[in-house]
């Protein structure tokens, strides 16, 4: 398992706190009325702190689904008895519902088996079982989940990653208009026509970060430092608008990186932000973006190619320890580097059918 010892280390603390907090949740609003908490939250627990990026771990599978899957294992309860025959058939019946619902949750059917078999405790609840203790720990690890993930970094709930065309026309983005395509992701799926316990827009970023390893093994390791323009043409922050759009003109540039006088990296200000700027904006620093994509000299180059070809930025700014700005790739230099590149490819190739 390529999981980091920190990962690792995380995810059990956060389980603890989560069916800690459940525990302690349930025994405040109900007292000694009801079961505090029930043993298929651990299996929750592990999916929600463990692998948060898996589509079983989202809120809607861990509340809908425990939800639904106990409701459906008392009224298995209810009308058939309590006997393995009846736990197996809730078991079943809840993953059907599950899949109906699209809040396939696995500890799901550890709940309706819970509903049938755990016993009179259990059984006096009835439907009340559903709502707690199912539905208050739930809930309670579910708000753990939130606080604990998020503060780490851990993007909970998970959204893959969006490459949509920016310039909001009906052509694919350019990495789609070569190698494999999201409609060829999508038939093999359909093809295989089973349950992957990972998101089909996850699947792809993978797919595609695998391509562009393996380009950069068969290009070579080309740095931004090869390619970079060294003589950057900088803006201060107190520059005025009308003086930028100037420099703008001057250089022929859709965009430059704005600077302190140490020359660290405030942001960039490109043409679209100076013609979107509101009447008040007098200066660089009211309208420049300062969210700016960078990369660092010793980069291979290969990381550059989805940030420049299949979004809105055409120019990226090389970066030092200090975020001083040494340098700046564009578009034109990066294609510049996979022209080179191909040539140089091509004529190994060349060379190799020569000697053969």
């Amino acid at each position: 398992m390529a999981v980091s010892l920190s990962e690792r280390v995380l995810s059990c603390v956060g389980a603890v706190l989560g069916l800690l907090f459940s525990g302690w949740l349930c025994s405040e609003v109900l007292g000694s009325a009801s079961p505090w908490l029930i043993a298929p939250m651990g299996a929750s627990a592990v999916l929600l702190f463990a692998v948060p990026a898996s589509p079983l771990a989202q809120p809607w599978s861990i509340l809908g689904g425990n939800l639904i899957s106990a409701l459906v294992g008392v009224s298995c309860a209810t009308w058939l008895g309590h006997d393995a025959v009846v736990g197996a058939l809730a078991g079943g019946l809840a993953i059907a519902a599950m899949f109906a619902l699209r809040c396939l949750h696995p500890p799901g059917g550890a709940v309706a088996l819970t509903a049938v078999l755990a016993g009179p405790e259990v059984a006096e609840l009835g439907y009340h079982f559903a709502l707690y203790p199912v539905g208050l720990n739930s809930l309670g690890l579910l708000l753990i989940a939130l606080l604990f993930n998020n503060a780490l970094r851990r993007q909970y709930p998970h959204r893959p990653l969006e490459h949509g065309n920016v310039h909001n026309t009906r052509d694919p983005i350019p990495r789609d208009r070569l190698g494999f395509t999201p409609a060829d992701l999508d038939a093999v799926l359909q093809a295989r026509g089973e349950l992957l316990d990972i998101s089909r827009e996850d699947l792809e970023e993978i797919l595609l970060q695998t391509e562009a390893r393996a380009y950069q093994r068969r290009f070579g390791e080309v740095r931004c430092a090869d390619i970079m323009s060294r003589d950057v043409q900088t803006l201060a922050p107190d520059t005025a608008l009308v003086e930028a759009r100037a420099s703008l003109h001057e250089h022929r540039l859709t965009a430059m990186p704005v600077v302190n006088p140490q020359g660290q990296l405030l942001g960039m200000l490109g043409l679209l932000d100076v013609l979107q700027a509101s009447t008040d904006a007098r200066d660089v620093e009211a309208c420049m973006r300062r969210q700016v994509p960078t990369c660092r000299a010793d980069w291979p180059v290969t990381y550059l190619l989805q940030m420049l070809t299949d979004s809105d930025v055409h120019r990226v700014p090389v970066i030092d320890e200090a975020r001083r700005v040494v340098g700046l790739v564009s578009q034109s230099d990066l294609l510049a580097a996979l022209f080179r590149m191909s040539l140089q490819g091509s004529s190994v190739a060349t060379a190799n059918m020569a000697d053969s």
